[in-house]
């Protein structure tokens, strides 16, 4: 779960200090689609987050079946599905979108270069989190041979949605207009 950090100011003005990764949960492989769908719609109808989220899932691969699943699970939340790719540029087709793995990792790399991501130390996974963000070779968007990278990937995915379409960063306003621009800013890409 990655949400929000804001600071309240005088005359009700809100100022924008980052994201913060709150929950993390690596399913155990071979978990059952269906118990997955379960455990997603328990979490996310759970108050804050009942009404007041976005799952933003990988649809890459087999991931169509469980976008399909969770449509029908009735999650109470908006479902941002995103097929992964190895070029190009995001594009969106209604609440589904194909973004380059590179996007995904450059977004990340500029919250994390820039403070505007916050990772809580005391919740489970932290450290699952920290080897794959640290095992990552950012110019290439993929971890190292043998190992993972679903929590780093998750995280990315969050940080990208909320960047491109809800949170936004310093400076850029409510959401990054021009996502692309900020990347090749911060990225030189």
């Amino acid at each position: 779960m990655v949400e929000k950090l804001e600071a309240h100011k005088p005359w009700n003005a809100v100022e924008f200090l980052g994201l913060q990764v709150r929950y993390l949960e690596r399913v155990a492989l071979r978990t059952p689609y269906p118990m997955v769908a379960e455990r997603l719609r328990r979490l996310v109808r759970t108050p804050p987050l009942r009404g007041n989220c976005v799952l933003v899932v990988d649809a890459t691969g087999v991931g169509v079946p469980v976008i399909d699943l969770l449509r029908r699970s009735e999650l109470g939340c908006e479902l941002a599905a995103v097929t992964i790719t190895g070029s190009g540029k995001a594009a969106q087709s209604g609440n589904e979108w194909t973004v380059p793995k590179t996007d995904l990792w450059a977004g990340l790399t500029v919250m994390l270069e820039r403070g505007e991501l916050e990772i809580a130390k005391d919740m489970e996974g932290v450290g699952a989190l920290a080897r794959e963000l640290e095992s990552l070779q950012m110019a290439t968007g993929s971890a190292r041979a043998g190992e993972h990278d679903d929590l780093a990937m998750a995280v990315a995915l969050a940080v990208w949605r909320a960047m491109r379409y809800g949170f936004g960063v310093r400076g850029w306003g409510p959401k990054v207009d021009d996502y692309d621009a900020v990347l090749k800013y911060h990225c030189r890409l």
